[in-house]
């Protein structure tokens, strides 16, 4: 999977990039990163890619030439997605989709913002990666690789373990434990220890559902429990 990125600080990326899992990725071919500095394409004595807003108001504004220049001379994979506030909320639907294509495209905002042009006639869609204001987007282009990358094939050492993450399913992930089976008086759930996989794999439903409907209701909202979940919220808890 190839991905460019366009941002001022491709430096950024550099040490998150260099660890765990990514660089694995990286260096076995699986995952083809690259980065565009929009600097490279401004054309004034200082490199210049950012002005005043028309209308007057605080902050700088992107301009839309070097970003244009910069995204037409590398020829990226599309979809183009921009990463700023208006965007639709980034989630695990999405990361699955962008996932099943060969490659794709991130533009990291910075300051007040790019030049609505940019959005309207450079990108193909905008993504949020939640309700609150980042320097750049920098930091959300991170969590969309990484989000992405790890749904591969190849990046994650067990591919069939990305099946049951948090979202993965519309629900949370179910508590996890492993050794010691007692520490400081707190004991792993006896099911988990019975080696009947029918009984584990119905507490670990069971355990999904409750989480999710304490924790996050909203990932719930719109749809009714199927009796299969009534039945599985009326299981004993161990």
């Amino acid at each position: 999977m190839r991905i460019d990125v366009f941002t001022l600080f491709p430096e950024y990326f550099t040490s998150p990039l260099d660890a765990s899992l990514l660089d694995k990725a990286r260096r076995a071919g699986v995952l083809d990163l690259r980065f565009h500095d929009p600097r490279r394409f401004a054309t004034d004595p200082h490199r210049s890619v950012d002005d005043t807003p028309f209308g007057g108001g605080a902050g700088m504004v992107l301009r839309p030439e070097p970003l244009f220049a910069a995204v037409e001379a590398a020829a990226p994979p599309r979809p183009l997605i921009l990463l700023g506030p208006a965007g639709r909320p980034f989630d695990q639907h999405r990361a699955g989709e962008l996932a099943g294509t060969p490659g794709f495209s991130l533009l990291c905002g910075r300051y007040e913002g790019v030049d609505e042009r940019v959005a309207e006639h450079l990108c193909d869609e905008e993504l949020s990666v939640g309700d609150y204001v980042l320097a750049g987007g920098e930091a959300a282009a991170l969590v969309v690789i990484e989000a992405v990358a790890r749904l591969v094939p190849g990046v994650v050492g067990n591919d069939a373990s990305t099946d049951h993450d948090s979202f993965s399913s519309g629900l949370l992930e179910e508590p996890q434990y492993t050794r010691p089976a007692e520490f400081r008086g707190w004991a792993v759930p006896a099911v988990l220890r019975s080696g009947d996989h029918a009984r584990i794999a119905g507490w670990r439903a069971a355990q999904a559902l409750r989480r999710t409907l304490e924790r996050r209701p909203d990932l719930l909202a719109g749809r009714a429990l199927t009796p299969e979940e009534q039945e599985l919220l009326e299981e004993p808890d161990d």
